[in-house]
Formats: C-alpha cells, structure tokens, sequence
C-alpha cells in the first residue's frame, strides 16, 4: 500500500519532528510500544514523559523499556495525563518537541478504563503550552466503543476551535473503511 496506515504515520509525524536531545511526551503509555519509539528518537541526551491511569501499563512499559536499556530516559508516572504540567518538571516547560495520544482503552486490558473527553482536552491544552514552536501532538483516536465515539466528538470540536494563527490542525484517515477504523488529529504549534 502506498498510504501510510494510522499507527506509521504518527511515527513519521514523531521522526519528522524529534532528534536526539529532545523531549517528548506519551500521554497514554499503554504497552509501552509508543514510550519505547520516543526513547529511541531523544537518544542519551533527551528525556520521554509517559502516563497512565492503570498500574498494569506503567508496569509492561517499565519492563520494555527495560528490556531495551532505555529506562534511564524515560520518567514513569502511574498518573492520568491531565496531570503533566504539574508533573513535568517545569525546567522542561516551553521544551516539549512532541507528544503521543492513543485515545480508548489498554489493549488486552480492562476495556471498562478508557481515556475520558474531559481529560484528554485538558492534557492537549497543557501539553501545547509546553511544546516548543514546531513541536507536535499527536492523537490518535479509537473511536469503536461508547466511550471512543464521545470523546471523538470533543476531541474534534476542541480542535477544530484552535487558532490557526497559533495552530496546524490536521486530521489523516481513511474513509472508506468498515468498523469506525482510528484516524489522527496532529496540532503543530505555530
């Protein structure tokens, strides 16, 4: 296929966006797969922020990291992502090149913990005043269940509300395709 799918094209956006020395943030550390993908592109000298509610995910990420000798760039926090301007040393505040989204619930996990509207759009808002200029967030929206088609909804109004003089806002997904497939939102600041 010529078309980048949903999960490589949020990485192309991440490389396009992050070297090493960076920093970077990923909102919903899950499996650990995006947190490990970040602490690759910030090298030795860059530092990756990762969250999540479930204990589970901090777990399986801390011990991919480990497995791959990368946990010395990464800070763990078993927290929800709207947490991140306080946790987030405010050294790096303003230093932010790029953060990752994955919106819905742990996969092979409790589907009943899903990411909430409320707190997503609170996170993005925190996060964008953390990037730097030309840094990048990233969503990407799993909208199958009850809970995904709600915060896809407030998702998508609150971005489409973002000043375009202070924000790209674009959205990548195929339309064509059966059972409410994810698609991105990525926000570059401006």
């Amino acid at each position: 296929m010529t078309l980048d799918g949903i999960l490589p094209f949020a990485r192309i956006l991440l490389e396009k966006t992050m070297s090493a020395g960076n920093f970077a943030v990923d909102a919903t550390a899950g499996n650990g797969h995006d947190t490990l993908f970040l602490a690759k592109l910030v090298g030795e000298s860059g530092h990756v922020f990762s969250f999540d509610v479930q204990e589970q995910a901090i777990k399986n990420t801390g011990e991919r990291l480990k497995q791959a000798s990368v946990s010395n760039r990464v800070s763990l926090y078993h927290s929800g992502h709207e947490q991140a301007a306080k946790l987030i040393p405010a050294d790096y505040h303003g230093r932010l090149s790029a953060a990752i989204f994955n919106l819905g619930y742990l996969p092979k996990g409790d589907k009943s913990i899903v990411t909430k509207p409320n707190t997503t759009i609170e996170a993005v808002q925190q996060l964008f005043t953390m990037l730097k200029t030309g840094g990048v967030i990233v969503l990407v929206i799993y909208h199958g269940h009850e809970e995904g088609a709600a915060e896809r909804e407030a998702v998508v109004l609150f971005t489409e509300t973002l000043d375009q003089k202070h924000a790209h806002v674009m959205r990548y997904e195929f339309i064509n395709q059966a059972n409410n497939p994810p698609f991105i939102i990525a926000i570059e600041k401006r």
